[in-house]
């Protein structure tokens, strides 16, 4: 059995395309291509516990029956037949639940492990029993982290609603007969390899469970999982994650203040005004930049670890290097104002506002007396309001190595998408994101918009490698 597909049962119609798949090699496209409408008939004949698997071995012989096609870029070891069989099913099921343990880490490491969480209970067509975040942002201390909610932080309602039949959350009253879980154990360690684990996940689709209401999941932070997702569902469920009103009221209080920053920034310049600036927006609109700098202590460190483990000095940015790769960007209309968004409590350099270029009025929490907004807040919320403030920015500049700002570049690139934008190369990008740890020709920050078409998600350890998605242009 290959990895990734449900086993082949035995039925005539299996064997039937078992045919056909060995036929291939030694017939045309035209005659495998003329059976595949006979067979999707049968298919939809056929009973439904046996769809997924029929869906699996038909989608094997489309991609043998057309290799000029962009399908075979996927390769078969990481496909997940569960993508398309589920779009048979009408919704996830809800009499039957996935529970993970706590998620902890930075915001957006614990936006990803929900991720990888909700992603493995479709692929068990489980409902996911709503997590447990955590607010505080000690993770060597396990018994010091401070649980949160997920609908203390993300909108419930909103989630299942425009996650519809894609991913469920589940509460623990939908449990009916409150029976003791089924532990599954996650393996650690080298010898617990990507295969083995999509083993273990496939063979907890076994109609041998389909008895048990909870499957629980123990042992690591979902986190650290191995990764078998394709990023477009990842970008699709992070699309779902709306912050609760409370929130949502915090976020516009602290973008209003940049704006009315911004109106008297502009005002005192004595710009000329303008029908339309450079990146499209209407003169009306106040732009700001939002910039990710990542130049705390404990950032550093990390980051000179992995530039010396990876051989690689594309990670690490200094203020001085961070103002002067900014200062080339000149797609929008200046004076504008730069909301830094950086941890306060981490930061010992603090002479972040000095050194900027004309035409760029840097801003962080302090200076705009905003602090109080955040300050009454939880590690957690905080970071959530900073996230929310820079993925609605004019223009976003990042580091391509930091999860927090490939997650922003990620939102931002789902959002330039949906306007019709595919291409960072263009000056008119509707969200535009740079990378200031990597440099252009002419010195500046580097276009950046998150490639679609990778198959994982990938970790810290990798991204720098894979977000050549930092498009050459």
């Amino acid at each position: 059995m290959e990895v990734g597909f449900l086993p082949r049962p035995t039925t005539s119609l299996c064997a039937e395309l078992g045919y056909f798949s060995a036929l291939r090699p030694a017939a045309s496209d035209r005659v495998c291509s003329s059976a595949i409408p006979q067979i999707i008939v049968r298919l939809i004949q056929s009973p439904p516990h046996s769809c997924c698997t029929l869906v699996d071995s038909l989608l094997r012989i489309v991609i043998s029956s057309f290799p000029s096609s962009s399908l075979l870029t996927w390769r078969t070891s990481n496909w997940i037949g569960i993508t398309a069989a589920s779009n048979l099913q009408n919704s996830i099921r809800r009499d039957k639940f996935l529970e993970v343990p706590q998620i902890i880490w930075g915001l957006n490491n614990q936006k990803i492990a929900l991720a990888r969480a909700c992603l493995t209970a479709r692929f068990l067509n489980r409902t996911l029993l709503m997590p447990s975040l955590s607010a505080s942002l000690f993770y060597k201390e396990v018994d010091l982290l401070e649980p949160m909610a997920f609908d203390k932080l993300f909108n419930f309602e909103k989630f299942n609603d425009r996650c519809n039949g894609f991913v469920r959350l589940g509460s623990y009253s939908d449990l009916v007969n409150k029976s003791k879980p089924y532990e599954v154990l996650k393996g650690s360690g080298r010898k617990w390899t990507k295969e083995r684990d999509l083993n273990q996940l496939t063979q907890c689709r076994n109609e041998s469970f389909d008895y048990i209401e909870v499957i629980r999941i123990s042992g690591k932070n979902p986190f650290l999982w191995h990764d078998h997702w394709p990023a477009k569902d990842y970008a699709k469920l992070f699309e779902c994650l709306i912050v609760v009103d409370e929130i949502e009221k915090e976020v516009a209080k602290v973008i209003s203040k940049i704006k009315d920053v911004g109106r008297e920034v502009r005002h005192n310049s004595n710009a000329p005004p303008k029908n339309v600036s450079l990146d499209g927006w209407q003169d009306h609109h106040v732009p700001y930049m939002a910039v990710h700098m990542r130049i705390e202590k404990d950032w550093m460190i990390h980051c000179k670890n992995v530039e010396q483990r990876l051989n690689i000095n594309q990670i690490c940015s200094s203020k001085d290097e961070i103002i002067e790769r900014v200062s080339h960007i000149t797609t929008i209309q200046q004076p504008i104002v730069v909301y830094l968004a950086v941890a306060d409590a981490l930061l010992e350099d603090d002479s972040i506002l000095s050194g900027w270029k004309d035409g760029f009025v840097p801003f962080e929490k302090k200076s705009l007396a905003i602090k109080d907004v955040y300050d009454k807040h939880p590690y957690l919320i905080q970071s959530a309001i900073d996230y929310e403030v820079c993925s609605r920015a004019d223009i976003f500049v990042g580091n391509s190595f930091s999860t927090f700002s490939s997650l922003v570049a990620l939102s931002r690139t789902m959002k330039s998408i949906g306007m019709g934008f595919t291409n960072s190369c263009s000056t008119e990008v509707g969200y535009s994101s740079y990378a200031y740890n990597i440099a252009e020709q002419h010195g500046g920050a580097k276009m950046w918009m998150t490639n679609m078409m990778r198959l994982l998600l990938n970790r810290c350890r990798d991204r720098i490698q894979e977000d050549s998605s930092l498009r050459k242009v």
